[in-house]
């Protein structure tokens, strides 16, 4: 039996609809879209996270809503201009820390994580590695800081799932996995050279990935 009410719906309803129009946005070329919806969508999962009925913790709740107001930060920030970058990667630096200590609050999580973090971290060290030569000398130490970083959120996440067995606890870590999928397409697009339609994949793709680590304040863990 799941810990949906009325509002949980409501709210992710919400989420889903401004989440779709700032990917339309983007596909479109319409920044005032992006700029409206974007930071709308994270807002509501916010929402959603604090009015959870019934989250595993409340632990868990506010590190997920201490998360999610980074995350909102960072779309801000990475709606500015370029030298607003490292502002937008620093504030989603800190909702993966915020998620990893949500992860691993679980009791026995902890003692899953290395197998799980092992695999990520590889998957990071080639991608960085093939990002390398197209990353300006500056980023380079953040950028590698962050793939660590995003690595060992969607390991936790993983190794929580793994533990529990819960509904919510894979709703996270399928979130998770989609997030670093993700930021993989971002910083393909950004370091290696345009992608067609990259924008709206990567928006859509964020979307799912934080609605997705919502839900598993709702969810059976």
């Amino acid at each position: 039996m799941t810990s949906f009410s009325s509002v949980s719906w409501a709210l992710a309803g919400a989420t889903v609809v401004s989440g779709a129009l700032a990917t339309a946005g983007a596909a479109r070329g319409a920044r005032h879209l992006v700029h409206v919806f974007k930071p709308l969508a994270t807002a509501l999962l916010v929402a959603l996270v604090l009015l959870a009925p019934a989250p595993p913790s409340e632990r868990y709740r506010l590190l997920l809503a201490g998360g999610l107001l980074f995350s909102l930060a960072g779309d801000v920030f990475l709606m500015l201009p370029e030298e607003r970058f490292l502002a937008g990667l620093g504030s989603f630096l800190a909702a993966h820390v915020l998620y990893a200590a949500a992860f691993l609050g679980t009791e026995g999580a902890a003692a899953r994580l290395a197998p799980a973090l092992g695999a990520y971290l590889l998957v990071a060290a080639l991608l960085v590695r093939w990002l390398w030569a197209g990353v300006p000398p500056r980023l380079r130490g953040p950028v590698a800081v962050y793939a660590a970083a995003l690595s060992t959120m969607a390991a936790s996440a993983l190794a929580r799932a793994l533990t529990t067995g819960g509904s919510g606890a894979w709703a996270a870590a399928t979130g998770a996995l989609v997030f670093v999928a993700s930021d993989a397409l971002l910083a393909a697009d950004r370091f290696r050279g345009p992608i067609r339609h990259a924008r709206p994949a990567v928006l859509g793709t964020y979307y799912a990935a934080q609605l997705a680590i919502a839900l598993s304040a709702t969810l059976p863990s």
